[in-house]
């Protein structure tokens, strides 16, 4: 018996080599008419034991297991939907058993044949029609131990969804959340567009970005890190509500709620604003979860806590007593935090906040009332102009969304984009660069608007509870093999 893998596969490819020399091509084109196995089942579920249809179905999927010898053979067959077991006898298929027989686990096939309950009450297809369809050249990992190395299973996710089901249950799972958003957006009058991806300028965001080379323009081109300056342009252009489902990418380090590529849902509503913005997150949140079948309790309305408030309380410090970078980052240092990358007193503030509140987050709570230090593209608060209407929405300790009133005021934003270049000068790398098309677009007015952006990652990590946006991701950023 065949026991290493090189050995399998070279037996294996000995029995393709078999098929090919008497006339039967592996892998075809197309198999006809199959239905999926779990319309099968919902047809024909209500077979008692013993039972037969009279009825013929046609599936198509991979074989995950076999039994029996000789002239009968049982098989399960699975597709993305369900399995069903299969039972091919030489008496039925005649010369064609013997393609049964030679079959390996994980090969693809199609099958066709009359539907029927076994004795024990499982439904079955009785195999009239067998059909190569893909040949496995490979063993699958072990089906009840799935893959163990956790970096296999990231690396070769193919493998991974063949055989974990939670990881299969996942993917659906978010395919779902983002049907979801797109349906309460279009339901409310927004219109999905694209934006480019590769910018001569990035913006939007505080985080340094990817670089490449643009051969034919002759520069240096940027990986965007975000969708807004752009989406805002179409408001100026009189689009009113536009929204994104965007991969972005940011050139920063990699952590279990953080990756360089990761996907995000942008929208702006002209003649909205921060309140508006937050009404509409907790609509959307809401209805992915429930596509979800979340248990968290998202229902609106979530309750507010200005960022001031929740850092004196979770924090002990007042953030906003000064602007004095030293005095937030030695009662930081005082309680063993590393505080080497606070540059400046808006990096301290944000880290105060990511510390000691973010964590103790458990229900939906929108954050609100930021410094206008931290948010260079929010409106001033009317109150008090040291302030933005921002808020980010958090909930079992991860920020999920983050929105406010936009700054329409060109005169404003150029005095922002000024403070991000100083705040660069002091050190901070992640500030954003001046655009000044931007602001030139800014200048032929925009109108009142409020704008979100949501990490899909992270609320899919939210919904599901997983707590590795890794695992959320089909095909992570992953290190060289060493």
């Amino acid at each position: 018996m065949a026991d290493t893998e090189h050995e399998i596969r070279a037996d294996r490819l000995a029995k393709l080599e078999s098929l090919r020399a008497a006339g039967v091509e592996p892998y075809p084109a197309r198999f006809d008419g199959r239905e999926p196995i779990a319309d099968v089942r919902g047809r024909f579920g209500h077979l008692g034991p013993g039972e037969e249809s009279g009825e013929v179905a046609r599936v198509a999927g991979r074989i995950g297991a076999r039994r029996g010898q000789g002239k009968a053979t049982f098989l399960d067959l699975a597709d993305r939907s369900g399995q069903i077991q299969l039972h091919a006898t030489e008496d039925v298929l005649g010369e064609a058993y013997a393609a049964v027989r030679d079959c390996d686990l994980g090969d693809v096939v199609g099958v066709a044949g009359e539907v029927f309950a076994s004795r024990r009450g499982e439904l079955s297809i009785r195999v009239r029609e067998w059909r190569l369809l893909a040949k496995c050249l490979r063993p699958l990992p072990d089906k009840w131990h799935g893959l163990a190395d956790v970096e296999q299973r990231l690396r070769q996710r193919y493998l991974d969804l063949l055989v974990n089901e939670r990881s299969r249950e996942t993917a659906l799972l978010r395919s779902r959340v983002v049907t979801a958003i797109r349906r309460v957006l279009d339901g409310e009058g927004f219109v999905e567009v694209e934006t480019p991806v590769l910018q001569p300028l990035y913006g939007g965001g505080a985080a340094l970005p990817f670089t490449t080379y643009y051969n034919e323009y002759d520069r240096l081109y940027y990986l965007r890190i975000a969708t807004e300056l752009y989406l805002k342009r179409l408001i100026v252009g009189g689009l009113e509500r536009v929204y994104e489902l965007a991969k972005d990418f940011r050139n920063e380090s990699v952590s279990f709620k953080n990756s360089p590529e990761f996907t995000m849902v942008e929208w702006y509503e002209a003649f909205g604003d921060v309140n508006s913005a937050m009404a509409i997150t907790e609509r959307v949140v809401a209805a992915a979860g429930a596509a979800a079948g979340s248990q968290l309790n998202l229902a609106p309305p979530w309750p507010r806590r200005t960022l001031r408030q929740a850092i004196i309380d979770d924090a002990g410090i007042d953030p906003m007593a000064d602007r004095d970078v030293h005095r937030l980052t030695a009662h930081m240092r005082a309680d063993g935090v590393d505080t080497g990358a606070d540059a400046t007193w808006a990096q301290a503030v944000d880290h105060l906040l990511s510390h000691y509140v973010e964590p103790r987050i458990t229900d939906p709570v929108f954050i609100v009332d930021y410094p206008v230090e931290l948010s260079p593209f929010a409106k001033r608060s009317p109150a008090d102009p040291t302030l933005v209407e921002r808020f980010e929405a958090y909930c079992d300790g991860m920020e999920i969304a983050n929105g406010y009133t936009e700054l329409n005021d060109p005169l404003d934003q150029r005095e922002r984009f000024e403070q991000a270049r100083a705040a660069r000068a002091a050190g901070d790398e992640e500030a954003p660069p001046l655009d000044e098309d931007f602001l030139l677009a800014l200048e032929y007015g925009m109108p009142p608007t409020g704008g979100v952006g949501i990490g899909v990652d992270r609320l899919v990590m939210l919904l599901s509870g997983i707590r590795s946006i890794r695992e959320v991701i089909l095909f992570p950023p992953m290190r060289d093999r060493r």
